[in-house]
C-alpha cells in the first residue's frame, strides 16, 4: 500500500467537533418542513407522497453527520438507491433533498480517514448502480458527481484549513513558552546572583560584624521569596494550555473511539500509586491502543489489563490480530519511535517495558514499574 494512502487511511478523526445542540434539531426542522412544503406547491411532482416520504424520513441523518457521518452516508445512498424500486425505477425528484450535501460535506470534514475512504466508496457504488439500471441518464451522472466531488473537496479543505491554524496557534503557544522560559532563567539568575553576593557579604563580615551578617541573611531571604514568587507565577503561565496529568482512574477514557473494542480491566489495591506512575501507565496504555487501532490487521478487541503485584505495578496490552511477521521498518509497533517513547518512559521511573508478537496471534506490550 502506498505511504500516502496508507497515510490517510490512518487519520484520525479531527479534534474539536461540536456536539450536539439545538441547532442541529431547528436544521431537522426547516429540512422536513421545506420537503412538505415543496409538495404543497408542487402538485405536478411525480410520486409526490414517496418523495416527501423520503426526503421527511431522512431528515434524522443530519443529526449524526458529525459523529457518525460514514453511517448516515450509508444509509441515505443506501435508502436513495433503494427507493426508486417503488416508484417505477423512477427516483423521487424532490429540490429539498439537496440537505443531503451536508452530509457528504461532513464525512470529510468530520470523518476519521477510513470512514472517508468507505464513504467514497458507497457513494461511487451509488453512482454506478444508479445508472447501469437506469434510474439516472449520463448527464445527471456526471452533474451530480461534479457536485459530490466539489463538496466533498469543501469538505477537505474546512478539514485542513481547521488543522493549519491549529498548527499556527500551537507554534504560537510554543514561540511564547520560549520567551518566558527564558525570561524565568534572566529572573532567577538574577536573585540567585543577588543571594550569592549577599552570602559572601555576610560570610566577609560574620566574625567582627554579627548584625550585618543577620542583615545579610534577612536580605537573602526576601531575594528568595521574590524569587519564588516570580517562578510560580511564570511556572503558572507555562502550564495554564496544558492538562491535568492523566491517571488511572482515566484508562477507562481510552476505551472510546472508532476501531477494535477496547476491554480495560484494572485490578484491586493500586490506590497507592504514585501520580507519575499513574501517569505513565495511561500514557504507555495509551500508545499501545493508538499502536493497535493502527496496524493490527483484522483486530477485533484489545485488552488491558492493570495489576498491583507487591511493590510493582504491571501493565499489558494485548490484540488479536492477524499473527506478525517481522516488525515493518518504520512501523511503530516495531522499533519505532512508539515503543522507544514507551521503554524510555518507563526506565525513567525504574521500570521496564517490553514489545513483541504475541504467542499466538496479535501484539502485546508490556510494562512493569515500581508503585
Amino acid at each position: 500500500m502506498p505511504g500516502p494512502l496508507r497515510s490517510f487511511l490512518a487519520e484520525p478523526r479531527p479534534p474539536g467537533c461540536p456536539p450536539l445542540t439545538w441547532r442541529d434539531w431547528l436544521l431537522v426542522a426547516v429540512c422536513a418542513a421545506a420537503a412538505v412544503l415543496e409538495s404543497v406547491f408542487r402538485p405536478d411532482m411525480p410520486h409526490r407522497v414517496a418523495a416527501v416520504v423520503l426526503a421527511v424520513g431522512l431528515t434524522p441523518m443530519l443529526l449524526i453527520r458529525r459523529s457518525r457521518p460514514l453511517l448516515a452516508v450509508t444509509v441515505t445512498f443506501a435508502v436513495t438507491l433503494i427507493a426508486p424500486v417503488f416508484t417505477g425505477n423512477v427516483p423521487p425528484e424532490e429540490y429539498s433533498l439537496v440537505y443531503l450535501l451536508v452530509l457528504l460535506y461532513a464525512l470529510f470534514r468530520w470523518g476519521s480517514g477510513r470512514e472517508a475512504a468507505l464513504g467514497l466508496a458507497v457513494i461511487v457504488v451509488k453512482q454506478l448502480v444508479s445508472f447501469g439500471v437506469g434510474q439516472v441518464d449520463a448527464s445527471d451522472t456526471v452533474g451530480g458527481t461534479a457536485l459530490t466531488v466539489a463538496v466533498l473537496a469543501l469538505g477537505a479543505a474546512a478539514r485542513y484549513r481547521s488543522g493549519a491554524r491549529a498548527r499556527e496557534l500551537d507554534q504560537v503557544r510554543l514561540r511564547e513558552r520560549e520567551r518566558l522560559a527564558r525570561d524565568l532563567h534572566d529572573t532567577v539568575a538574577h536573585h540567585v546572583s543577588a543571594m550569592a553576593i549577599r552570602a559572601q557579604a555576610g560570610l566577609a563580615t560574620a566574625g567582627t560584624d554579627p548584625d550585618a551578617a543577620a542583615a545579610a541573611l534577612r536580605l537573602i531571604e526576601s531575594e528568595a521569596k521574590e524569587a519564588l514568587t516570580e517562578l510560580r507565577t511564570v511556572v503558572r503561565a507555562l502550564r495554564t494550555d496544558e492538562p491535568d496529568a492523566p491517571r488511572l482512574a482515566d484508562l477507562s477514557d481510552l476505551a472510546q473511539g472508532a476501531g477494535p473494542r477496547v476491554e480495560i480491566e484494572v485490578g484491586a489495591g493500586l490506590g497507592a500509586v504514585a501520580p507519575p506512575v499513574g501517569a505513565a501507565l495511561y500514557r504507555i496504555a495509551q500508545e499501545a491502543i493508538t499502536n493497535a487501532r493502527r496496524h493490527a490487521r483484522g483486530a477485533t478487541r484489545i485488552t488491558v489489563r492493570v495489576a498491583a503485584e507487591g511493590a510493582q505495578v504491571r501493565l499489558r496490552v494485548d490484540d488479536d490480530g492477524a499473527a506478525h511477521g517481522p516488525p515493518r521498518s518504520g512501523s511503530s509497533t516495531a522499533s519505532g519511535y512508539g515503543v522507544s517513547g514507551m521503554r524510555e518512559r518507563a526506565e525513567l521511573l525504574g521500570g521496564t517495558c517490553t514489545a513483541g508478537p504475541g504467542p499466538d496471534r496479535g501484539w502485546y506490550v508490556e510494562a512493569v514499574l515500581p508503585a
